[in-house]
């Protein structure tokens, strides 16, 4: 079967079960990649919105067409063909224990496996001490704005009757462990994804921050008041159309809301709640500052300071890229928040 064959039933539905090797498995993938990116016309003019929505049913067509090149796997979850790596591992950290023969798309498989060795090999964060290892389905801390400005803020006055922090979503407990190498005596660490709680713990083990550090299952916040309460949300208000891109979108800024409307009762007398948001969302058409500022007021919060970082990431320099222009003026924030 030629791999314009291939793409043909892709497109139309089919699965494609591999039965040959694996590295020839992979070689068609990426054919087939190439003839999806080649059939999507980009538009470079619209409104922003559109254009995002645009590039996003995209991108979802894309990964549909893709997903169709099935591998088989073993209950072992080794691969049944020649050349094939030894993926049982990463397979059982992403899915449990296996227990029967499966089919899983190579794609997938593929995600699997660099979320692996993201895990094994880890991310150097110097503010925390040490490596931040993510786990499978854990928004990882690839991006340094958001670090840097927890980082560099300085702390609340209110940390000299309170030294009590809570890290609202905290993903693999990155923020949670800045604030504790800064002199935070405690910390509490929230999240409702069970891959997050394991992910933030085993980091914070690791660090040596664990007896400093709580790591508890809530939806948003945790019972109590702190002297500094920090979020870092989601920035896009949409909908997610995997697990995977959670971390990334928030349909009806649900998570921002709730951590507005609900931070006042949860602040000690001179605590900040600190906000860390993109303005990517204003650039698309999305979400404007005004809406934003909005939210404030109606969860009664005054803004006390804002620090502002550029950024950095490569996608910044990617004129290919069909939302460049809103990702070259992205600013990323932390704003000061307290009650009024």
């Amino acid at each position: 079967m030629s791999a314009d064959e291939a793409y043909g039933l892709a497109c139309q539905g089919t699965a494609l079960l591999w039965r040959g090797d694996f590295q020839d498995a992979r070689r068609v993938l990426a054919a087939l990649g190439k003839r999806a990116d080649r059939a999507q016309r980009r538009r470079r003019s619209g409104e922003p919105a559109e254009l995002f929505h645009l590039h996003r049913q995209a991108r979802s067509q894309r990964a549909r067409t893709l997903n169709s090149l099935l591998i088989p796997l073993n209950t072992d979850y080794s691969v049944p063909l020649s050349r094939a790596p030894d993926v049982r591992r990463a397979c059982t950290e992403t899915w449990g224990p296996a227990d029967a023969v499966s089919v899983t798309s190579l794609r997938a498989l593929q995600g699997v496996i660099g979320a692996h060795e993201w895990r094994e090999k880890g991310i150097e964060i110097p503010e925390t001490g040490g490596r931040i290892h993510p786990h499978f389905g854990v928004f990882a801390p690839i991006r340094r704005e958001y670090v840097d400005l927890v980082a560099a803020t300085p702390l609340p006055g209110a940390f000299a009757s309170s030294s009590v922090a809570f890290d609202i979503g905290t993903g693999t407990g990155v923020l949670a462990a800045v604030l504790a190498r800064r002199g935070v005596a405690r910390v509490v660490g929230t999240d409702l994804d069970p891959r997050a709680l394991a992910c933030a713990r085993e980091n914070l083990e690791r660090l040596g921050l664990i007896d400093r550090v709580d790591v508890v299952p809530a939806d948003l916040f945790p019972r109590g008041r702190a002297a500094l309460v920090v979020c870092n949300p989601p920035w896009v208000p949409a909908r997610p159309s995997s697990p995977m891109e959670a971390g990334i979108y928030d349909a009806d800024s649900r998570m921002l809301r709730g951590f507005l409307r609900a931070l006042p009762e949860h602040l000690e007398p001179g605590g900040e709640g600190w906000l860390i948001l993109s303005d990517l969302a204003e650039h698309l058409g999305l979400r404007t500052r005004a809406q934003l500022e909005a939210e404030f007021d109606a969860a009664g919060l005054r803004v006390v300071g804002r620090h502002d970082v550029p950024p950095r990431h490569p996608r910044v320099a990617d004129r290919s890229d069909p939302l460049h222009l809103a990702r070259a003026a992205e600013i990323t924030s932390l704003w000061r928040l307290a009650g009024r």
